[in-house]
């Protein structure tokens, strides 16, 4: 039976690509760089901010990232700032959600922003305790594809690798909950093609936020 389900936040319940877009942007104009399209950042974001500032600043023309290292404390400062410019959420997450925990389902977000960032982007946008579990990026907790975090909420949740789902929209997300042995579903509607999440072989790709009901009661059936 599923008890569990895990949820990144980039690209999976929240479309967060301007609100990445700007703070990495500004940090680029304050080093006389100019700012990136906002479309480049679904392939920029997913790893992490420190990830997405390097892959904005190589193709802003600094491919040596000779201020790689110096922008990181400007760039996440301003990603703080900015953590929820023009963020929202993805139509109809809210009700499912809702739905799962009517069902008894403990639901928790596990995302690679700082831990901050993360809870204050999901209390913000579905209100606090909504989810069982808010997890983000901490010395302790490292970025995904480390399946630290879900071991984490797992132990939490008191619940096992067969009970839970993870959901996720990149390459990344697959690798995680592939590392932590649970089935992964990878949703088409967020930062990356359904190709990346084929490549990286999802245990089932999706295309509304609905389906998510859908996979739930398919894995509580077949268990």
């Amino acid at each position: 039976m599923i008890k569990a389900c895990i949820f990144d936040l980039d690209g999976t319940l929240t479309d967060t690509v301007e609100s990445i877009a700007r703070g990495v942007n500004l940090t680029l104009e304050a080093f006389g760089y100019k700012p990136r399209p906002v479309e480049e950042y679904n392939f920029y974001a997913g790893d992490g901010i420190d990830m997405a500032w390097k892959r904005a600043l190589a193709a802003a023309g600094d491919r040596e990232g000779k201020h790689f290292q110096e922008g990181i404390l400007p760039c996440r400062k301003r990603f703080g700032e900015n953590a929820l410019y023009h963020v929202k959420p993805y139509p109809h997450i809210a009700e499912t959600i809702r739905e799962l925990s009517g069902q008894g389902v403990k639901n928790a977000v596990f995302s690679n922003k700082p831990h901050e960032a993360a809870v204050k982007v999901v209390e913000t946008v579905f209100g606090r305790g909504f989810f069982d579990r808010v997890q983000g990026q901490t010395p302790e907790i490292p970025k995904k594809p480390d399946p630290a975090g879900i071991f984490k909420i797992m132990e939490l949740f008191q619940v096992t690798p067969e009970e839970c789902l993870y959901f996720g929209d990149t390459n990344t997300d697959m690798a995680a909950g592939h590392n932590a042995g649970i089935f992964t579903v990878g949703v088409s509607w967020g930062f990356r093609p359904r190709s990346e999440l084929e490549a990286c072989h999802a245990d089932r790709i999706i295309d509304r936020p609905g389906e998510i009901l859908e996979v739930y009661r398919e894995r509580n059936h077949e268990a």
